[in-house]
């Protein structure tokens, strides 16, 4: 990497979009899937299926990966752009019943944003790209955002699922 100077890495910088211009995509995530029927359920399918995924960041926001080489892995938004989004209760097939749509992580949702944590493998700051293990969504998938992840914080030992009442 070029060494941390010029403009690039200047700030506080104004943002590229202002908040009222809504979301902005930041890049692209590949993947080996290229139809909704190929795609894995979930990370953990996506990764029994093995390779691994990449991030390719549009050239104004590659410098905000100055930095991440210092996680082992990271916490990806992405936003599933063929979902559909009027569903509000759905019938999963790995539940005893018809859930609303906040209640599962079906992609199907207002908001179509999903979430991942994976493994970084390695990092190309001026290419703008990261290799990471794989995730479970359809190549050419927009990028929301890319956080660190700290276990400290993002890890919940406790957390219950299923629990009733």
């Amino acid at each position: 990497m070029e060494e941390i100077a010029g403009p690039r890495f200047r700030g506080p910088t104004r943002p590229l979009t202002e908040p009222q211009d809504g979301v902005v995509f930041i890049g692209r995530v590949y993947t080996p899937w290229r139809s909704r029927e190929d795609c894995p359920r979930n990370v953990v399918e996506a990764r029994e299926r093995g390779g691994h995924s990449l991030i390719d960041l549009d050239p104004p926001y590659r410098a905000g990966l100055f930095g991440l080489e210092r996680y082992s892995h990271l916490v990806l938004l992405y936003w599933m752009h063929e979902a559909e989004r009027d569903v509000m209760i759905q019938y999963p097939r790995h539940t005893d019943g018809p859930r609303g749509v906040f209640s599962i992580r079906s992609p199907a949702r207002p908001n179509p944003i999903a979430m991942a944590v994976a493994g970084i493998l390695s990092i190309d700051i001026d290419a703008g790209r990261v290799e990471i293990e794989q995730v479970d969504c359809l190549t050419g998938t927009p990028l929301l955002d890319i956080k660190p992840y700290f276990p400290s914080i993002d890890a919940v030992p406790d957390a219950e699922t299923g629990r009733t009442g």
